[in-house]
């Protein structure tokens, strides 16, 4: 296939982009390749002649195939969509952990075991001694803050 025969050239083009669309799934890909098959249709019905329109054609195309129908496609096909909790402060607020190493009193601080994995840690002032289980308060720069496990009689 050589440069002289743009339809061909446009039209392998969107095919092979629309089928790509089954490997990288995305909803995009496809309007892509829909947008190239469009411009060698455009180039066989004699409206587009030069390779400067031809391109141009095709980026315009395809932007507006992508903003016009890229959410349709997506509520049609579905996908995995999960909106996530991003404040890490939510996610270990309240939670249990496992003293490793006596924390405080005062600014001094201890280890605490806490999802597998081994925190350094501050306490609210008092000592929490080893093999106490402790509340997660927040994050404290790279340590956890906690307070000592209430338990409820």
């Amino acid at each position: 296939m050589s440069l002289s025969n743009p339809v061909a050239i446009w039209l392998t083009l969107g095919i092979i982009l629309m089928c790509a669309e089954l490997i990288i799934p995305g909803g995009i890909v496809v309007f892509i390749g829909l947008g190239a098959v469009l411009t060698g249709v455009l180039w066989f019905l004699g409206i587009t002649t030069t390779w400067t329109s031809a391109l141009v054609f095709f980026f315009i195309a395809t932007m507006v195939l992508v903003m016009a129908f890229r959410g349709v496609s997506q509520k049609l096909v579905g996908g995995d969509s999960h909106i996530a909790n991003t404040d890490e402060n939510l996610d270990i607020y309240g939670k249990t952990a496992q003293v490793l190493e006596t924390i405080g009193p005062g600014e001094h601080v201890g280890r605490i075991e806490f999802q597998g994995t081994q925190w350094p840690a501050l306490g609210d002032g008092q000592e929490i001694p080893s093999g106490s289980e402790v509340t997660i308060v927040c994050h404290e720069n790279i340590s956890l803050l906690v307070e000592p496990k209430k338990h409820v009689s």
